[in-house]
């Protein structure tokens, strides 16, 4: 289901901003409660930080920073990337 211009959120780069394409079909839960954080296709996303270890990145979106752990991004791919 993805093509070479969409990868999950957890393969982006500092700076990188991207559109929240889907979910994958093996996201725990669906993604019901990252949905509920605001993360819904369609989202405009930009990574902001991501810590040592690369848990967890910090992504802002609709106006506020969100950390999420890297294992919850790699279900959420997203396209239209914009790298820095």
């Amino acid at each position: 289901m993805s093509s070479s211009n969409q990868r999950p959120i957890s393969a982006l780069h500092v700076g990188d901003s991207a559109v929240i394409h889907h979910f994958a079909d093996t996201h725990v839960g669906g993604g019901h409660k990252l949905m509920a954080l605001g993360l819904t296709p369609g989202t405009s996303i930009t990574v902001t930080r991501i810590a040592p270890f690369a848990d967890p990145i910090i992504i802002r979106l609709r106006g506020f920073k969100l950390a999420l752990r890297k294992a919850d991004l790699d279900g959420i791919w997203v396209s239209h990337i914009n790298e820095n």
